[in-house]
């Protein structure tokens, strides 16, 4: 098999600098995802076979090392399984485009992109009532500048239902409050939507952004150095006023509530008012509709009405028959 003629350092800065940048045009957060899946495969495969990253070749992320790596990631980074398919998509991405620029790489390429994603269960979507976003809105001290910073910022995230990225992505020029109000979310794939904001929540911005800088490029949500709240930032802000609000919320001691849970929240709210299917779908800027429909199968209200409309099947005595053995064998397993 003849050697792949690009070198592979040279191959891998292509694939970041002209197929997802320059070609394909993805968004920051896509760029940010793939570098890291690469700075960790890059390390494992250091130490695996002794050479420093720029010495690596293709020929060394081959497919045994690849899932090598993958149950690395699993094992000892306690990844889940669906963070370690985002990190093989990724390489199989990268290992597509090695095929395409060096047909001499294909026999290796070929063999990574033959690894299958790794089925896990689906859980049950986790939500908040009413009465704990209501605990959770009012747990930050509004009287300090980050209590005020945190209550607004919960606030827009249960209104919008914007992912982390989309909130900490959020600049002053997004916030449209002169006619109607509302917010620019700049989501996955580079698409835009514009959400509505309640009265409330509008008037909340409008109190916050006169605390902080007029630049139109100036994030919404600063943390001290006037630089965007992080994600981790964001995770922490919450994760403390679910912990305050649990106090006078007793249902939240002990929940674990993320920023993906309030965004849950918004859509099963929206939900369970009426709202169809489809406007939640733009609302959240879902691709698939087959993501929303998800809300749907979560609703357990929704079931038990639809319940309350069927009546229960009479019940016929039957009369005992022994299993056979093999059969029970069988069903024991």
């Amino acid at each position: 098999m003849r050697a792949p003629a690009i070198a592979f350092p040279a191959l891998l800065q292509d694939f970041f600098l002209r197929r997802l940048i320059e070609q394909r045009g993805v968004s920051a957060r896509t760029v940010e995802s793939y570098r890291d899946a690469f700075e960790l495969l890059l390390t494992f495969a250091g130490r695996h076979t002794g050479k420093v990253p720029s010495a690596l070749s293709l020929a060394d992320l081959d497919a045994p090392l690849v899932l090598d790596f993958l149950d690395y990631l699993e094992s000892e980074r306690r990844n889940s399984a669906r963070t370690r398919n985002a990190r093989l998509a990724a390489i199989r991405s990268f290992m597509a485009y090695a095929s395409v620029r060096d047909p001499a790489s294909l026999p290796i390429a070929q063999r990574v992109l033959a690894i299958p994603a790794k089925r896990y269960d689906q859980p049950v979507l986790g939500y908040l009532t009413q009465d704990e976003v209501a605990a959770i809105l009012a747990a930050p001290d509004r009287g300090t500048w980050s209590g005020q910073r945190d209550a607004v910022l919960l606030a827009t995230m249960y209104n919008t239902g914007a992912r982390v990225s989309e909130i900490t992505g959020l600049r002053i020029r997004d916030v449209l409050l002169d006619r109607e109000a509302a917010v620019h979310l700049h989501g996955k794939g580079r698409k835009e939507r514009a959400i509505p904001l309640w009265k409330s929540t509008a008037a909340e911005l409008r109190r916050w952004l006169r605390r902080i800088s007029e630049d139109p490029a100036a994030p919404v949500f600063p943390n001290r150095t006037g630089r965007p709240l992080g994600r981790s930032g964001v995770r922490d802000r919450l994760e403390r006023a679910a912990s305050a609000a649990a106090q006078r919320c007793p249902s939240l001691n002990g929940r674990r509530v993320s920023p993906h849970t309030l965004r849950h929240t918004c859509a099963m709210h929206l939900l369970q008012s009426g709202v169809d299917l489809a406007v939640i779908a733009l609302w959240l800027g879902h691709a698939d509709p087959a993501t929303t429909h998800q809300y749907l199968e979560a609703d357990l209200a929704a079931k038990e009405a639809a319940l309350q409309l069927l009546t229960a099947p009479a019940q016929q005595a039957t009369r005992y028959q022994a299993k056979d053995k093999l059969l029970a064998f069988l069903e024991e397993l």
